[in-house]
């Protein structure tokens, strides 16, 4: 197996577009541009990059950024072995060489002097400087970068600088409406239609809390772990409160309103 097929995505995964993305997308990739997707955690951030990987037939390299990841982490480092040394390439530069879409998710976890590394990426250079080796690398015809994080969780201590934000193009994702979550609770999970609306229902209860008490509402990806649950036999409210109510919040307060509205939906 070759580099980039080991990086496909050869299932086609389910994502149900909410508006012009896929072909925005379509037109920013096809142009190299950078992208930038910024919504709420569990949205469809990562499931929409990686059903535009597959779509245009890419490889996905995904980065799981986090508050220790160093510039090494990302474009290499050497390791010592019994021989000698050797050159291991990070995950970025493995995506620069082989022209693959790069997908560093979370990026303002990692640190604001790691994700300067990316910068000569994001402009008409394309090129990633190997400090260490003293060479520079020509990225790929195909190589795009992809970075996504969660306004909702921005401070002075972690946000991006404006110097890396403005050579991204971006979009907004956010909770489909109701129908639409609906439908793809449906799809994803086999869950019956009704039972699956009553699942939203639940979730935009929890999201009108954001900022009164929750720091973010139910996901669509915790509504995905309800629906396993519920269709494994388990009784919805058991479900809901096992995976809508007890992972988001700790306040007594809070859990007490979510589960008066999870018996007032299955009652």
């Amino acid at each position: 197996m070759t580099d980039k097929e080991q990086y496909k995505v050869h299932k086609e995964p389910y994502y149900q577009s909410q508006g012009k993305e896929v072909a925005l997308y379509e037109a920013a990739y096809r142009n190299r541009l950078p992208v930038m997707v910024k919504g709420p955690t569990g949205c469809g951030k990562s499931r929409f990059i990686e059903y535009m990987a597959w779509k245009l037939n890419k490889p996905l390299i995904t980065v799981a950024c986090n508050e220790d990841m160093t510039a090494s982490d990302l474009v290499g480092r050497y390791l010592l072995e019994a021989n000698g040394t050797r050159w291991l390439d990070g995950p970025l530069t493995t995506a620069a060489r082989i022209g693959a879409i790069c997908y560093l998710d979370e990026i303002v976890e990692a640190r604001q002097d790691t994700t300067v590394v990316i910068h000569p990426l994001t402009d008409h250079r394309r090129t990633l400087p190997l400090d260490k080796r003293g060479e520079l690398i020509e990225a790929h015809p195909d190589f795009q970068l992809v970075i996504s994080y969660n306004p909702g969780y921005q401070s002075l201590m972690k946000d991006l600088k404006q110097s890396t934000k403005q050579r991204f193009t971006a979009f907004d994702f956010d909770y489909p409406d109701a129908a639409l979550e609906t439908t793809i609770l449906a799809r994803e999970t086999g869950l019956d239609a009704a039972t699956a609306g009553k699942l939203v229902k639940i979730a935009h209860t929890a999201r009108n809390l954001k900022g009164h008490g929750l720091d973010e509402g139910i996901s669509t990806r915790l509504l995905v772990y309800a629906a396993t649950l519920i269709k494994d036999g388990v009784e919805p409210v058991d479900a809901c409160r096992m995976a809508l109510v007890r992972p988001i919040t700790d306040d007594a307060d809070i859990r007490e309103t979510l589960d008066h509205a999870i018996d007032a939906t299955f009652a």
